[in-house]
């Protein structure tokens, strides 16, 4: 055996018995006797951090620009070996492995591509591939290694080595290429080994699969580089008629739409409907059922005050009608059974906690972001894809609210991309007034007395359920007792219905009330608007001209 720098190995540092069970556990078949594999200290993408011990870097912002190297030739044979440490949900494809035969000491940095795939590879002298995007989960070890016939193979933790492309001139020294692309935002070098071939039993990957390696996490997709292509099974059946946009292109898209830096702590709570899934470290709800009837899903943790949230849409089929709907509450998810998930939200009108259930109405496809925001006025304020679609549903934020998402109709599948407490990002303002900008739906949120989930006009389906006040918080293009929005005038008190309205709720401006009522409400704890839910500050009485 020759390494590729062209000395040659003691033949004691990796003989393997000829029987199987000599090569198991894998270490006991050779071990590294040369320097350490370190990161190279100068020659690196520029994004990448390094730490002192040039062991650790990770990608400070963006999704590309974050190429490194090997401070050394490797040696056939040699498994560089890898630990993901952070990973970053918002983007597309992950970890580019590979190998090159130019000596990184030699490359200036500012030379370096945004991509490892597919601007480096079309160079001579550097191959490289994207790692599965289901592999790519923190605390994953991967380690990959070149054979003396160029191909090169990886395996994840403890797994079957899998053949991952061939095709490496190993007649040169060969340097390692790790780009800590998309999805992995973090890795650590461990120590390498050189593992001698009789001791590696390497397959294609179109093999048998092994339950550990189940690819039940992501899209069965294709990207239009070769060096782009996330590897599939058979079974897939994937065509050319399912390739989507490269993974390049699209996050270079995401990345207009999101701020550089988006908090990652956020997801999906455990407790959801039976007919929704959560994968990928419970960031992930994909529809599971046909029927679509118990989908809902929280978030693991209480909104924060003018904290916005980004979620993907995944996965959709324009065949199918209908959109996702989401919502505010006040009930922990975390005290609450499976059972207690109804098969239709309308029924959570039976409940004592706040809840509040909008539509999305603005058309939605695979790839879209949609940004989420409950300012300090309770104001539930969406955007998609950087346009700013105003108010959808007011909300008391004086208490925990948790965020909850109905998959329904075209929407198979969604992603919690993080979060973040830039408020003015993607137009999602904070108005002082009581009123939406004047981009919001002009049409007033309905209250339960229809389906829950049918389909609504121009604007928001919007429903405020609550066990102990009336339905109908509402998005306010107009004045919110302007008679053009909420439709015929309501002349009886919402409390008592017996006397005329004539008193001006202060500073939600809803007028809802007989100055009566307008007093015994503003007197007691905590009182709030019977429409809105806001705290009532004052109640001004009203004269109506004749």
């Amino acid at each position: 055996l020759s390494d590729s720098i062209g000395g040659s190995f003691s033949t004691s540092s990796h003989r393997c018995h000829h029987k199987q069970k000599h090569c198991l556990p894998i270490p006991q078949c050779g071990t590294l006797s040369i320097s350490p594999l370190l990161f190279h200290p100068h020659t690196k993408g520029s994004q990448i951090i390094m730490d002192t011990t040039q062991k650790a870097v990770k990608r400070q912002a963006s999704f590309c620009n974050a190429i490194t190297f090997s401070n050394r030739p490797i040696v056939i044979y040699e498994q560089v070996r890898l630990k993901i440490t952070k990973k970053q949900c918002c983007w597309s494809g992950a970890l580019r492995l590979g190998f090159t035969s130019k000596d990184p000491s030699r490359i200036n940095p500012d030379t370096l591509p945004k991509y490892a795939c597919p601007d480096l590879v079309s160079q001579s002298g550097f191959w490289a591939k994207a790692l599965p995007e289901e592999f790519a989960n923190e605390g994953n070890i991967i380690a990959f290694w070149v054979d003396k016939k160029g191909r090169v193979f990886y395996r994840v933790n403890d797994s079957t080595a899998m053949l991952f492309f061939s095709g490496v001139r190993t007649a040169e020294p060969l340097w390692a290429l790790i780009d800590v692309y998309g999805l992995t935002r973090g890795v650590q070098l461990l120590d390498s080994e050189i593992i001698p071939p009789d001791c590696l039993r390497p397959r294609s990957f179109t093999a048998i699969r092994r339950p550990s390696l189940r690819r039940d996490t992501e899209d069965t997709r294709l990207s239009v580089s070769l060096c782009d292509l996330n590897l599939q099974e058979d079974a897939f059946h994937v065509t050319a008629t399912t390739c989507p946009i490269p993974q390049n292109s699209l996050n270079s898209q995401h990345s207009h739409l999101l701020p550089s830096q988006l908090e990652s702590d956020l997801r999906f709570h455990h407790l959801r409907g039976p007919h929704v899934k959560i994968l990928d470290d419970q960031t992930v709800a994909r529809l599971e059922h046909a029927r679509e009837e118990r989908t809902l899903v929280f978030t693991s943790r209480p909104l924060r005050i003018n904290e916005t949230i980004f979620v993907k849409i995944n996965k959709s089929n324009a065949v199918r009608t209908g959109t996702l709907s989401y919502g505010v509450t006040s009930c922990d998810p975390g005290t609450l059974r499976p059972s207690d998930l109804p098969y239709n939200p309308e029924t959570l009108v039976d409940r004592k906690e706040f809840w509040a259930i909008c539509r999305v109405v603005v058309p939605l496809q695979s790839g879209d972001i949609l940004g989420f925001m409950v300012n300090s006025d309770g104001e539930l304020h969406l955007s998609h894809n950087g346009a700013g679609i105003g108010m959808q549903v007011c909300a008391d934020c004086s208490q925990p609210l948790w965020m909850f998402f109905v998959l329904h109709g075209a929407i198979i599948q969604i992603r919690l991309l993080g979060s973040t407490v830039l408020a003015e990002r993607l137009g999602l303002s904070t108005p002082s007034s009581p009123t939406s900008p004047p981009n919001s739906p002009t049409v007033l949120c309905s209250g339960v007395s229809g389906p829950l989930l049918s389909t609504c006009g121009s604007g928001p389906l919007c429903s405020s359920i609550s066990g102990t006040a009336p339905n109908s918080p509402s998005s306010l293009p107009e004045s919110p007792i302007s008679p053009s929005v909420s439709g015929p005038w309501v002349d009886e008190c919402t409390i008592c219905y017996e006397n005329m309205v004539d008193t001006v709720i202060y500073s939600c401006g809803h007028m809802c009330l007989c100055y009566s009522c307008g007093l015994k409400l503003k007197k007691m704890a905590n009182a709030c608007c019977p429409i809105c839910r806001r705290a009532i500050k004052d109640i001004i009485k009203t004269y109506r001209s004749t």
